[in-house]
């Protein structure tokens, strides 16, 4: 995509905390993001605010991290497609925010998936369109320096393991990822967002 173009959604873009602050005057109107406002994605949008403030107290960055963000020059944007439903967003959007928390040199901008499908068709993941999806721009040209999502690769196996063979129902697949990213406790994402910063610093 051209600059113009990530231009277009930065300007439209929010932050982390006008993004829990959107879905909370949503909630309180009977509302989540997106079209769907059915009594499941209502109940699936306040089980993520749940997790999200959880994990707001709770995420502790790695060492290792920690030395590379503090080593991190070079400018970046970091474009996140979400939506406030999505239970992989739920539990990664709060370690994006905290990377991005630690440098300067990071800006977060959350863009809704629904609002914006013509950027999310650019970002399929098999052929789907899966959330949340990370795109790291160079801050001052807008190129695209790296992607990530929608979900670390020990959840992804597991969904790719559900399609190939559904042996479980949806909830208690769904049920077996959130207890997945619990055990996880954000290790593996963490790793992964920190192989990307050093291959493109």
């Amino acid at each position: 995509m051209t600059s113009i173009a990530f231009q277009k959604y930065l300007d439209k873009s929010l932050s982390y905390p006008q993004y829990r602050a959107l879905i909370d005057t949503l909630l309180m109107e009977g509302k989540t993001t997106g079209a769907n406002h059915s009594a499941d994605f209502i109940n699936y949008t306040q089980l993520n605010v749940i997790r999200m403030e959880r994990l707001d107290k709770t995420i502790v960055l790695k060492d290792d991290v920690l030395v590379a963000l503090q080593r991190l020059k070079r400018k970046q944007i970091w474009l996140v497609i979400t939506e406030a439903w999505c239970g992989d967003a739920a539990q990664n959007l709060p370690i994006l925010h905290q990377i991005a928390e630690q440098n300067s040199n990071i800006e977060l901008h959350l863009v809704l998936r629904d609002e914006n499908p013509e950027l999310m068709d650019q970002y399929l993941t098999n052929g789907g369109r899966g959330i949340p999806k990370l795109i790291m721009l160079d801050a001052e040209t807008l190129t695209e320096l790296a992607t990530w999502g929608p979900r670390p690769a020990g959840a992804q196996e597991l969904l790719a393991a559900h399609k190939a063979n559904p042996t479980e129902s949806h909830a208690d697949f769904v049920k077996n990822v959130q207890l997945w990213y619990a055990k996880d406790k954000t290790l593996s994402t963490q790793h992964e967002l920190l192989a990307l910063l050093k291959s493109i610093d």
